[in-house]
C-alpha cells in the first residue's frame, strides 16, 4: 500500500440477517477490537477425598471466571461505549477424584477505544493475580493483541455516502456498533477506508437466518450485483473526485 501510494480503500463483507441488497455502514468506530487471553493457574494437586491437601485450580479458576464479569458491568461506562469480556475454554482436570494441578482459562475482550482496551488489559491480570493469591495459588496470564478497532474515516464516508445511496436507492442503513472483528482493519492503519457490510438474506428470514460462519449459512446471490455496483461506483467516483 505504499509502493504505490494508496490514497482510500474500500471494503464489503456479506452479512447474514440483514435484507438482501441493504447496505450498511457506520462513521468513525464500527467493529470491535479482538483480542485473547490465556490464564493459566497453578494449584496443587491433591486427592478429592482430601482438597484440604492441596490447592484446587479449578475453584480458583471458577472465581476469577466470575470476577472478569465484574470488568465491564462495574468498571466500563457502557453509555459511551460497550465492551466485552468472555472466557471460551475452561479446560483442567483427567479424572472424577483428582483435584488437579492446574487449569487453564482462554477467552476474548472485545472493545471499541484504546484506553477501555489497555484498561481491561491490565483488570484481567491483576483480577487473576488477586484472587489465585488469596487462595495460594499462582496464575500466568497472557494477553495477544488481535484485530484492532476497525474504524471509518467520517470525511471519507461523509464523501461516499452519495455514490452508496445511488447505487442503492432507500437501501443504504446506518449500522450499530459490530462486536465482531474484521481484518480489514489493518488497511485502515495505512490509508482512509470504508467498510461495509452487504445483507444476504431474503426479508422474510431476518432474525431467522443462520449466521455468518454457520454451517447453515445461506446467501441470497440476487445481493452481489448490488455489492458488485457499490465497489466499482465508489472507485471510480473517488477518482473521479481527484
Amino acid at each position: 500500500m505504499l509502493d504505490p501510494k494508496v490514497d482510500a480503500i474500500f471494503g464489503l463483507h456479506v452479512f447474514a440477517n440483514v435484507p438482501t441488497g441493504v447496505i450498511t455502514y457506520r462513521s468513525g468506530p464500527f467493529m470491535a477490537a479482538a483480542d485473547q487471553f490465556e490464564i493459566i493457574v497453578k494449584g496443587k494437586q491433591t486427592h478429592g477425598s482430601s482438597p484440604w491437601r492441596g490447592v484446587d485450580p479449578i475453584v480458583v479458576g471458577s472465581q476469577i471466571v466470575s470476577a472478569l464479569q465484574t470488568i465491564v458491568s462495574r468498571n466500563v461506562d457502557i453509555t459511551r461505549l460497550p465492551a466485552i469480556v468472555s472466557v471460551g475454554q475452561f479446560i483442567s482436570g483427567v479424572r472424577n477424584n483428582i483435584i488437579p494441578d492446574s487449569a487453564r482459562l482462554v477467552g476474548t475482550i472485545r472493545t471499541f477505544d484504546d484506553k477501555v482496551q489497555n484498561d481491561i488489559h491490565a483488570r484481567v491480570k491483576r483480577i487473576a493475580e488477586g484472587i489465585a493469591s488469596g487462595a495460594g495459588a499462582t496464575v500466568d496470564v497472557k494477553i495477544h493483541r488481535g484485530y484492532p478497532v476497525t474504524a471509518n474515516d467520517p470525511k471519507l464516508a461523509a464523501k461516499m455516502l452519495p455514490t452508496l445511496e445511488r447505487v442503492a436507492p432507500g437501501k443504504v442503513k446506518e449500522s450499530e456498533l459490530i462486536t465482531g472483528a474484521e481484518d480489514f482493519t489493518f488497511f485502515q492503519r495505512q490509508a482512509p477506508g470504508l467498510f461495509m457490510f452487504l445483507g444476504i438474506t431474503p426479508p422474510e428470514q431476518v432474525g431467522k437466518a443462520p449466521a455468518n460462519h454457520s454451517p447453515l449459512f445461506f446467501v441470497d446471490e440476487k445481493a452481489l450485483p448490488t455489492g458488485v455496483r457499490a465497489l466499482a461506483n465508489l472507485a471510480v467516483d473517488y477518482l473521479s473526485a481527484k
